[in-house]
């Protein structure tokens, strides 16, 4: 048996061993990557822990870091506040407003996981508020971040159309961003329908009667106990009765202010945005610098905000992702791909390409797919008996619409800012959500953009 083969049955078992038993999957995949690479692979520990994603690790614990001070100081709370009065308090507006401003985020440059780690722990703050499905807001801002991120200046848009220029295949920058663009709108539409956007039309800010309504809805809804958001709705109701705002404190909607906390906080944040737009810094490392200033500056706000790291997804995510390292060094991905090029059968071979970046990118690399299954594509593309534009634009889309699994770093960050006692269910229904898109967006997009040849 092969070492491809081998590998493929490793991370088999391990979703199924985490799935019927309560054997955390992080450390199982970590495991595997270990008995597999030192008894199959024959790899060193040095190359096993080489496939540790030390920068993943860095963005997911830097980030929620940084927002559990920014919930304890009440920042988040002022943010809110001051995006509700933005759509005039209509609720159902709010899911759209972080789509477009994820996705503007991506359109001019940045990479989709540091927009998600900005625009994710925000739109947890507003289904915590007012009563949203945090998976709803989750899914915008995921497919947000996907949508803008086939722009011609944006990365996934740059790898994508510099593979296909090195490669002397015809190309459509336009068409793949706009196609990208309309594709995760309609997703969002039906996202909103499915996960309880219904219940939100016709909602506004004012009829969940002020404090009183957001302290339920932190109950209702499983928000996180003793941060900035509240917890319960005896702590919101308490604090109606306060006349002094204190960093950590949670605060009612008509007292939230700007205070020389929140101005800091606001200013970190700001540079976390400016660095990694326009410095292409680090998401992680700036936000543990603003992290460490804001420890300095406020103490009071860093209490307790280390302990409310997702620790566990951080070991799930870079567990798996691990593992996945591991595959690509031995050239499992080169295989899968480059065995459904030899197919005979080209339209069959474009859907399983389409499958395979949609699976495995599900678990890994969505930048790292895209850059590897174009080029293995390129015999029976330049063949001419499959449309370029179309192929690459189908596997484009299948490739990243499924970066909402929570196992991909978009759906490893919306999990890790989730209201701590929803985390579990926010998980399963992602990674639901992302195992069905692996299936169902390579089969959609294989039939309008591959089939009709028109591209």
């Amino acid at each position: 048996m092969s070492d491809h083969v081998i590998s493929i049955i490793a991370l088999v078992l391990v979703f199924t061993i985490a799935t019927f038993t309560s054997v955390h999957m992080g450390a199982l995949a970590i495991v595997a990557a270990f008995l597999v690479g030192t008894l199959f692979v024959h790899e060193s520990t040095d190359e096993i822990f080489g496939g540790f994603p030390g920068d993943l690790f860095v963005v997911l614990v830097g980030v929620t870091f940084l927002f559990a001070i920014a919930k304890n100081n009440g920042t988040i709370d002022w943010l809110v506040q001051a995006s509700t009065r933005a759509v005039r308090g209509r609720i159902a507006l709010i899911p759209w407003v972080m789509f477009l401003v994820t996705a503007v985020l991506t359109a001019v440059g940045a990479v989709v996981p540091a927009a998600v780690a900005i625009i994710a722990p925000i739109g947890m703050g507003f289904a915590v508020r007012y009563r949203i499905n945090p998976v709803l807001l989750g899914l915008f801002i995921i497919n947000g971040a996907s949508a803008g991120g086939f722009s011609p200046v944006s990365i996934f848009g740059s790898i994508t159309n510099g593979v296909v220029e090195r490669n002397d295949l015809p190309g459509n920058p336009t068409l793949l961003f706009a196609s990208s663009f309309i594709f995760n709108a309609v997703l969002c539409v039906i996202v909103f329908f499915l996960f309880g956007g219904r219940k939100l039309l016709g909602r506004r800010a004012d009829d969940l009667g002020g404090t009183v309504a957001a302290g339920t809805d932190a109950g209702e809804s499983g928000g996180p106990s003793g941060a900035g958001e509240g917890g319960g709705g005896t702590a919101l109701r308490a604090a109606a009765t306060a006349t002094v705002v204190r960093p950590g404190a949670p605060v009612p909607d008509d007292v939230v202010r700007l205070n020389r906390v929140r101005v800091l906080t606001l200013v970190g944040l700001l540079s976390l945005v400016v660095g990694a737009l326009f410095f292409d810094l680090n998401v992680g490392l700036l936000a543990l610098t603003v992290t460490v200033v804001l420890s300095l500056l406020s103490p009071e706000s860093a209490k307790g905000a280390v302990d409310r790291c997702a620790w566990s997804t951080v070991l799930l995510v870079c567990g798996i992702v691990t593992f996945v390292a591991m595959m690509e060094r031995i050239g499992t991905i080169d295989w899968l791909g480059t065995s459904v090029a030899d197919i005979g059968a080209p339209l069959l071979g474009a859907l399983l390409i389409c499958g395979i970046g949609a699976v495995v990118s599900a678990f890994a690399s969505t930048t790292g797919i895209l850059g590897a299954l174009i080029p293995l594509a390129v015999p029976f593309l330049l063949a001419g008996e499959v449309g370029a534009v179309g192929m690459v634009t189908a596997l484009a889309i299948s490739s990243s619409v499924v970066d909402s699994s929570p196992i991909s770093t978009s759906g490893a960050l919306v999990t890790a800012n989730a209201p701590e006692e929803q985390r579990d269910e926010v998980f399963r229904k992602l990674m639901t959500w992302g195992l069905s898109m692996a299936v169902i967006a390579p089969l959609v997009t294989w039939t309008i953009f591959v089939v009709p040849g028109w591209l």
